[in-house]
Parts: C-alpha cells; sequence; structure tokens
C-alpha cells in the first residue's frame, strides 16, 4: 500500500473535534498554570521563610514526578477516596498543577530581574505592599515572561498529548480512534506529526509576535 493522506479525508471532522477539545484544555491549563503560578512565584520571593519554604516543595515535588503519573492519581487514584471528576477537567486540572510548577519559576525569574530601584520608587510613594506586587511587580514581570511562558505553553500543547490515556478524545485520542478503523496508522500518525508541529510553531509565532507588541516601547528590545 503506498502512502495516502486522501484516506483521512472523511475522518477529518472528528479529528477537528479533537484539535477544538487540545485547543480548549491547553487553554484552561495555560490559565491555571499562570494563576497558580503568580501564587507560587509571590510565596517564594515572600518574606515568610514558611511560604517560600512550601512553595519550593511544591514546585520540587511537581517537577520531579512524571506526568502520567500525576495524571493517573487524580484520574484513577481520586475515585478511591469519593472524589469523581470529569476527564477533561481531570485533563486541565493535572496540566495546571504540573504547568504552574514551571510557570512559577518564570514569573520568578521575571521578579527577581526587576531593578531595585523600581521597587525603591514604588516604596516610596507610600504604595502598600499589595498594591506595589500587584500595581508594580506583577505587570513588568509578566511582560518580561512572555517569551518563556510561550514555551510552558508548547510544553502543555505536546504535553496533553498523554490525556488520551484516560479516554480523553483529544487529538491524540483521537487519532488513535482513526487508526483502529482505517488500519493505516501510518497515514494517520504522519498528520499526527504535522498537526502537532504546525500547533507549536503557531503558538511560539504567537507568543513572540506577543512578546513584540508588549515590549515595543522597551529601550533596547530585541525582536
Amino acid at each position: 500500500m503506498g502512502f495516502d493522506l486522501s484516506i483521512l479525508a472523511k475522518h477529518v471532522p472528528f479529528l477537528l473535534e479533537g484539535l477544538w477539545l487540545t485547543t480548549v484544555v491547553c487553554l484552561g491549563a495555560l490559565a491555571g498554570s499562570i494563576v497558580l503560578g503568580i501564587v507560587v512565584a509571590a510565596c517564594r520571593t515572600a518574606a515568610s521563610p514558611l511560604a517560600r519554604r512550601l512553595s519550593a516543595i511544591y514546585v520540587d515535588v511537581f517537577r520531579n514526578i512524571p506526568f502520567i503519573v500525576q495524571l493517573f492519581f487524580f484520574y484513577f487514584g481520586l475515585p478511591e477516596v469519593g472524589i469523581y471528576i470529569e476527564a477533561a477537567p481531570t485533563g486541565i486540572i493535572a496540566l495546571s498543577i504540573a504547568g504552574g510548577a514551571y510557570t512559577s519559576d518564570v514569573i520568578r525569574a521575571g521578579i527577581l530581574a526587576i531593578e531595585p530601584g523600581i521597587l525603591e520608587a514604588a516604596e516610596v510613594s507610600g504604595l502598600s505592599r499589595r498594591k506595589i506586587f500587584t500595581k508594580v511587580i506583577l505587570p513588568i514581570a509578566l511582560r518580561t515572561s512572555i517569551r518563556p511562558l510561550g514555551a510552558v505553553c508548547v510544553n502543555l500543547v505536546l504535553t496533553s498529548s498523554v490525556l488520551s490515556t484516560i479516554t480523553l478524545n483529544e487529538l491524540t485520542g483521537s487519532a488513535k480512534i482513526v487508526a483502529a478503523e482505517t488500519f493505516r496508522p501510518f497515514e494517520v500518525y504522519a498528520a499526527l506529526l504535522i498537526a502537532y508541529a504546525c500547533l507549536t510553531y503557531a503558538v511560539s509565532g504567537l507568543f513572540g509576535a506577543l512578546h513584540r507588541h508588549v515590549n515595543r516601547h522597551t529601550a533596547g528590545e530585541v525582536a
């Protein structure tokens, strides 16, 4: 049998549904990981030794446990103690928690890169510590962290393929079903390779464009 992608034509709508589900899950996970990353980064740069220690433990734990183990714990383990979550929300939650560990490092680096003079000026102006963080520190840290956050988002897209193991028919899960129905795994997974390559390049390009836009007035900014 020769290579023939045309056999996938009638399965395109089904694959697009999987692509849409992948997009929704990744957007939800990106939002969750950024929120969690901000909280953890704030704790890791806080004055409290306890907050710094607990946040560091979180980062170390979730960066050193395979994602599939975390996923199975949430989907197969929690029901044993009476906690039942559907596959899609489980995927978003698991990706958010795992991604938050990496996002917190990115945002923390952005916070530590802020010039001390900016913080001193904010303190002299009489702003409260909460307002200094939300109005000064966080906007600057997020602006300088856009490109690294793009790398985190790309990783979320790639890692989302593991969600097919919990019966979620995202892009990879849909491709598995099509491969089983058509008996043409070569064409199906070749198309899947192309789809993920396009997704990751699109995400990288989007974050690169966002970085250039947000930092367009920054002196010395490199495009």
